[in-house]
């Protein structure tokens, strides 16, 4: 009996198995790499002085984009909604139980998750921090979670947020000007 093969020599069912397998081993280190690149959440919720609305200044290879965040308390949970200067919908999350979930029909944006997250942390309460956040590190008007973000502070509610390999924020309470 003659069997049909493709370049590998192997007959095409073979084949075919073969690469479906090697497909879905990409798919799960894909899916395992982005489980370990999720932005750190609290270990409990912050007490925030919510609700809040912040102008965020996004800086990146020179290039400047500005946005209006929202976050306001949602039953158990914290809706984040981010808006360009003409009230057009960028992101929205709500984080329930220590989750982030999508709010809305916008796209995933993980950029803007791990914006979010990087806020939660900055805005969490200086006698909090450590509890919600073991590795955290604060003093001299800054605090940062090595190797994720750097914070540093002009006021409570006025600081930077820089990440190892950009971009860089500015956040201030909204209506305030930007320095």
């Amino acid at each position: 009996m003659l069997h049909a093969t493709c370049g590998s020599g192997a007959p095409p069912a073979f084949a075919a198995v073969s690469a479906a397998l090697r497909l879905f081993v990409v798919a799960c280190l894909a899916l395992l790499s982005a489980c370990a690149s999720q932005a750190p959440l609290p270990a409990g919720n912050p007490a925030l002085p919510l609700p809040l609305q912040l102008h965020v200044e996004r800086q990146l290879a020179g290039q400047r984009q500005d946005w209006l965040l929202v976050i306001q308390r949602e039953g158990a949970g914290i809706r984040w909604s981010m808006m360009d200067p003409l009230g057009i919908p960028q992101a929205r999350q709500r984080l329930i139980d220590g989750s982030w979930q999508a709010d809305g029909l916008l796209p995933p944006n993980p950029e803007a998750r791990e914006l979010f997250a990087a806020l939660l942390f900055a805005l969490t309460p200086a006698d909090e921090l450590t509890r919600n956040y073991p590795a955290a590190q604060q003093g001299g008007g800054q605090r940062s979670l090595p190797a994720r973000w750097d914070i540093r502070y002009a006021q409570p509610l006025s600081f930077e947020v820089n990440l190892p390999q950009g971009p860089h924020y500015r956040v201030s309470p909204l209506g305030e000007p930007t320095p």
